[in-house]
């Protein structure tokens, strides 16, 4: 097999490390190499065992059973027809399942790139083969659940271009090549796959003469027609900030000291009546929440915006101050894990009204979110409650002006963390700005949740307010507040 592939795809497929790298140049055949070994090993009824291909889109997985195929044609393997099955995922979602079955009693089998799907492989000898691993939504964990094939003898193959310089897979090849873990790094790029006979190849395949200069004009072309990103995609130099669409170093500039006011649910606390958990939150509000807002300046327009969540992630709720200037200021940050739907309401509620000069919230209302913007909006009137349903064009079209607040120094949100972290989870997908599926933080707790909403408040900011200049920040309501479309409810209660 050496003489029908090129030197860099068999070093590749020599190296047995139990855990090996590739970050490649692009379409220069490291995947199909792949397929050719993961024929013979899925064959090998003495030594080998399954083999499981995962990626991030259905055409590269059913691109690689398809590789797979001819090179068991080629090979004679006894290898059955390819099978397809369609499951739906959680959220949805289609996702195709090829199988091809070999005589040896071993399969090729590829599926989507859901840690779940992980946890129940690691018979001895199998192999997990993860391409453009780069962009897989959630790298750490699926690399997570794949290590324990290592234990039985089996492998893990990990191949990608980069996508950025913060991207987990440019992070995975720095910690190996820093010596933090044991795997083995290839690298090829566009000029060592030159070198080692891929112009020939395809002058081969397409029945093209080769000479030097058909060469080096093809590969001018090919960089033409890359650019601006010819070093990422070609010459395997990750790009700057390209793995996040708001860089470290942007948002850190704009962070500024201010608390974060977190409330955790306990399953006592859930299990309670809903009396008591009322009277427990009213606590908080009382003990953590209201001193943030007597701090606010009473001069300053105010909004938020709200990222619910019930259990799985954070909800998150960030109040935005409006200066004179213009300039947008996070003063606090409220946090909510696994806290029943009433009490967020009762949260919620206590943030709008506690606001001075505010001027309207926007609330992610997207399933169960929905119940609290209900009630905001029961509460405060129609104009001063936009309830968000997220579309891929709300993201292309508010993300570039939420960022624009970071680059032009305009927007400081709160010095933490976590508020670091879920703002470098924001990713272009499909050259839209969002956050991607999958868990953002190490815990398995965040989903990018305070950039969702300090991006619904920086939305909010920039909507026409309601007609009247002003909502009463304490007190019960008043009998003139009811025609004006709110409910006489008093402060905090909720219910």
């Amino acid at each position: 097999m050496n003489a029908v592939l090129l030197p860099y795809q068999s070093r590749w497929i020599d190296d047995r490390s139990p855990v090996k790298i590739i970050e490649k140049s692009r379409r220069i055949g490291i995947s199909y190499a792949e397929a050719a070994d993961s024929v013979l090993h899925a064959a090998d009824a003495d030594r080998g065992a399954n083999v499981y291909y995962i990626s991030y889109d259905k055409e590269m997985t059913s691109g690689f059973i398809q590789d797979c195929a001819t090179w068991a044609k080629a090979f004679h393997a006894a290898a059955g027809e390819i099978g397809e099955q369609v499951m739906t995922r959680d959220d949805g979602r289609d996702v195709h399942v090829y199988d091809i079955p070999f005589k040896s009693g071993h399969h090729i089998r590829t599926f989507s790139s859901n840690p779940r799907n992980l946890r129940s492989k690691g018979r001895p000898r199998e192999r997990l083969v993860m391409d453009e691993a780069a962009f897989v939504d959630d790298l750490a964990e699926v690399l997570k659940a794949a290590l324990a094939m290592t234990i039985w003898g089996g492998t893990v193959h990990i191949i990608s271009t980069h996508n950025g310089d913060e991207n987990p897979f440019n992070a995975l090849i720095q910690d190996s090549r820093a010596g933090r873990n044991d795997y083995a790094v290839h690298r090829v790029t566009l000029d060592d796959a030159l070198a080692d006979g891929l112009f020939r190849r395809i002058c081969e395949v397409t029945g093209s003469p080769w000479s030097i200069e058909a060469e080096d004009g093809w590969k001018a072309s090919l960089i033409r027609r890359y650019r601006p990103n010819e070093d990422e995609e070609l010459f395997v130099i990750p790009a700057y900030g390209g793995g996040a669409y708001l860089p470290r170093s942007l948002v850190e500039v704009n962070m500024a000291d201010g608390p974060l006011l977190r409330f955790d649910g306990t399953r006592a606390f859930n299990l309670a009546p809903e009396p008591d958990r009322r009277r427990e939150m009213n606590d908080w509000i009382n003990d953590l929440l209201l001193p943030e807002l007597a701090k606010l300046d009473a001069q300053r327009r105010h909004v938020f915006g709200m990222d619910f969540a019930r259990s799985g992630d954070m909800t998150d709720i960030v109040p935005l101050e409006i200066g004179a200037d213009l300039n947008k200021r996070w003063p606090f940050l409220v946090e909510l894990h696994n806290v029943p739907y009433r009490q967020q309401a009762q949260v919620t509620l206590a943030v709008g009204n506690g606001l001075p000069r505010f001027d309207g919230c926007a609330i992610d209302a997207g399933g169960n979110g929905g119940f609290v913007a209900e009630e905001a909006r029961d509460e405060w009137g129609p104009t001063m409650v936009d309830e968000i349903h997220f579309t891929e064009q709300f993201y292309r079209d508010e993300f570039p002006r939420y960022k624009a607040g970071f680059e032009d120094r305009t927007t400081t949100v709160i010095r933490h963390d976590d508020v670091l972290e879920d703002h470098r989870a924001v990713r272009l997908v499909r050259g839209v700005p969002r956050v991607p599926q999958g868990k953002t933080d190490k815990k398995g707790e965040r989903h990018g949740d305070s950039a969702i909403a300090g991006l619904l408040a920086d939305f909010r900011s920039r909507q026409d307010g309601a007609a009247f200049p002003q909502v009463l920040t304490s007190g019960s309501r008043s009998m003139a507040d009811k025609t004006a479309g709110y409910y006489s409810r008093p402060l905090f209660s909720a219910y």
